[in-house]
């Protein structure tokens, strides 16, 4: 019994070791997910908004006391 069992999990480590890595389609997604994200990124980062936000933590680090 506990050779059968044995024998199942070895075929079963073996079967899940064929996938060795993304393919090419997976890849191109995931460049295309990460060209986006840093694309949304830069929007926020240069809106007004947040641009004021930015500039006034320099000024104040600029303008502290030491």
């Amino acid at each position: 019994m506990f050779s059968k069992i044995r024998k199942a999990a070895v075929r079963l480590r073996g079967a899940c070791r064929q996938d060795a890595g993304m393919v090419t389609s997976e890849y191109a997604m995931g460049i295309i997910a990460a060209v986006a994200f840093a694309m949304l990124l830069y929007k926020v980062v240069n809106s007004g908004q947040v641009q004021a936000e930015l500039q006034a933590i320099v000024k104040r680090a600029l303008s502290a006391r030491m």
